[in-house]
């Protein structure tokens, strides 16, 4: 393992690592990598992020790579398919949730030009910076995220309550809660 200064919640769990130090934080702008981290964010609820992470390339296949078009088509039998499908959380609830979600995500993509364009109008494009001193600073959920869940359940998504959305939020960058003595703060702030 390297000795650079990370978030404290990344340890030295490898797919941790990779995930704080490559996308956590980051800036993401591609639909497809939108629409999978609001499935995973919603797959995590009552789960560890661990665990998840470590699904993650079976939820990919599972998923048709996360293309919402494909996924908004599931039907009975689909979701069946899914609930035998040992590498990924099988949870009805949230299986159908990421069938529901990827219609209303083609919903708001055709409303908005895309849902990269909706979620990030949420701050204007620009990614909010905190300065947080310890990992024990960053909140759950902050006004923000409370706004955005309330507007994606008016809209019909399943599983986006407050905490999921801010861990979304987090997750795409709009939110960058690395701790100030992080590298990848530093990295994301110059």
């Amino acid at each position: 393992m390297d000795e650079k200064r990370r978030c404290s919640w990344a340890g030295d769990v490898p797919v941790y690592v990779d995930y704080h130090d490559n996308e956590w934080g980051r800036p993401t702008h591609d639909d497809r990598m939108l629409f999978e981290l609001l499935v995973l964010e919603g797959a995590q609820a009552g789960l560890s992020w661990l665990t998840i992470l470590k699904k993650r390339e079976a939820y990919r296949e599972a998923f048709d790579g996360f293309d919402p078009a494909k996924v908004a088509l599931y039907d009975e039998a689909k979701v069946e398919e899914l609930m035998a499908n040992e590498g990924i959380v099988r949870n009805r609830l949230k299986i159908n949730a990421a069938v529901t979600n990827a219609k209303l995500f083609l919903d708001v993509a055709r409303e908005f030009g895309s849902f990269n364009a909706f979620i990030w109008g949420y701050v204007d494009g620009e990614p909010i910076v905190n300065r947080w001193k310890t990992q024990a600073d960053v909140p759950a959920t902050t006004p923000l995220s409370d706004r955005i869940s309330k507007d994606l359940k008016k809209r019909g998504f399943k599983f986006v309550g407050s905490t999921i959305v801010y861990a979304y939020l987090q997750s795409i960058g709009i939110v960058n809660d690395h701790v100030v003595d992080c590298y990848a703060y530093r990295e994301l702030t110059s």
